[in-house]
């Protein structure tokens, strides 16, 4: 199972991040990515952040690719690349985010180092903005590192994070 998160909390070149979310589908079908499966559209309070944020607008994906786990991380760079995304710092606000959550059950890179690609997605037991919408379309999935249920990963974040799903899958 290949699993994609989607973020967005700025305008950006397709306008708002609803309208971002629903074109980055296109564009990733045009990539040969093929959406299997996609949550609703969460609206989650900034996490980590340096400065005052707005909300960002989250979704995960279920796609299916002949590409290898580096060639899709390309393949999404270039993606945000294509609506406009600049990496100022980290965990600055942005008109469009997209990671590799997982790939299949692969473990792939070392969180202690600088590596580009990192599989399982190296903070996403602690993320609400990704565990609720990854509940929604893959409830049996278990991370391939920590052997934990997500129903134990959901259990286990932090308190403070607000995620809320948006009413209707498009819906502002």
């Amino acid at each position: 199972m290949i699993l994609i998160a989607f973020g967005a909390n700025l305008p950006g070149k397709a306008g708002a991040p609803q309208d971002t979310f629903l074109a980055a589908l296109k564009a990733m079908d045009e990539a040969g990515l093929t959406v299997l499966k996609r949550s609703s559209l969460w609206r989650t309070s900034p996490v980590d952040v340096p400065d005052k944020q707005p909300d960002y607008v989250n979704a995960v994906l279920q796609v299916e690719t002949d590409l290898p786990p580096q060639a899709l991380l390309e393949s999404l760079l270039a993606i945000e690349q294509q609506f406009g995304r600049v990496r100022t710092f980290k965990n600055a606000a942005k008109s469009i985010d997209l990671d590799v959550i997982a790939y299949d059950n692969q473990v792939l890179g070392d969180p202690s180092k600088s590596e580009e690609l990192i599989i399982p997605h190296p903070r996403m037991q602690g993320r609400a903005f990704v565990l609720l919408p990854l509940q929604e379309i893959a409830p049996d999935w278990m991370h391939p590192v920590s052997a934990k249920s997500l129903a134990d990963l959901v259990a286990a974040l932090p308190k403070d994070q607000k995620a809320e799903k948006i009413e209707g899958r498009d819906a502002a």
